[in-house]
């Protein structure tokens, strides 16, 4: 079934134009009928299918998903809304972006997924690149799978210039992805897909595709 209507897009293409607290509220019931509320019935139906992938997920919609309102504390842009709407389905919870996990924005520009390793700690890095070195063939089977090659094309981030260990520099340089801070992929969907009955199954399908990459992470975060 479709959770979101055109109106859910048609909203932030008004707010772009009215972007100030004065027009949101006058506009928050049609917030609330064609934003909040089916976003959130949208994000418990992505849960429960992400579910069928890691049974011990046990989050509600809120639990996934941003607010709304933009952090403006040190931003030059002063508007204080966003202009999409977004969740984090992850068992670690929303502000976890060291695990992998399944990020989703919606709004009249693009739908755009994405999931990995965003923002590791430092032991958490140490962890990743360590099962790299470790499993460099299990790796590279993972990133040039043929269905995560076809919807993400590849893994990024930020490089570092040198490594503290020396192990780990001997290991990059048969691997040098070591060398990156981060391990993300990303893609994007049309915007007029956020009405599609079958987004949620779309998603599903990249969700899949990212397996080989999201578990070798996940391994590597959890293994003592």
């Amino acid at each position: 079934m479709a959770y979101l209507t055109s109106a859910f897009n048609q909203f932030f293409i008004e707010l772009a134009a009215n972007n100030n607290k004065n027009w949101f509220d006058e506009n928050r019931n049609h917030y609330h009928k064609d934003v909040k509320e089916p976003f959130e019935k949208f994000i418990s139906a992505l849960i429960e299918a992400v579910k069928e992938y890691e049974p011990t997920l046990n989050m509600k919609p809120g639990d996934a998903i941003f607010r709304i309102n933009r952090d403006i504390r040190f931003a030059k842009d002063k508007t204080p809304y966003k202009l999409n709407r977004s969740a984090l389905v992850s068992k670690y919870g929303r502000k976890e972006a060291g695990h992998p996990s399944l990020y989703v924005e919606l709004g009249p520009e693009r739908i755009y997924l994405a999931g990995g390793a965003y923002e590791p700690t430092k032991e958490q890095l140490e962890k990743i690149r360590e099962a790299i070195a470790a499993d460099v063939k299990g790796w590279r089977k993972a990133i040039v799978d043929k269905d995560f090659v076809k919807y993400f094309g590849e893994v990024r981030g930020e490089v570092n210039k040198r490594l503290s260990d020396s192990e780990l520099t001997q290991a990059a340089a048969e691997e040098p992805m070591i060398y990156m801070k981060q391990f993300y992929y990303q893609c994007q969907l049309e915007p007029e897909m956020v009405t599609n009955k079958n987004l949620v199954q779309e998603i599903m399908k990249r969700y899949k595709a990212a397996q080989p990459v999201h578990l070798f992470l996940e391994e590597a975060l959890t293994r003592n």
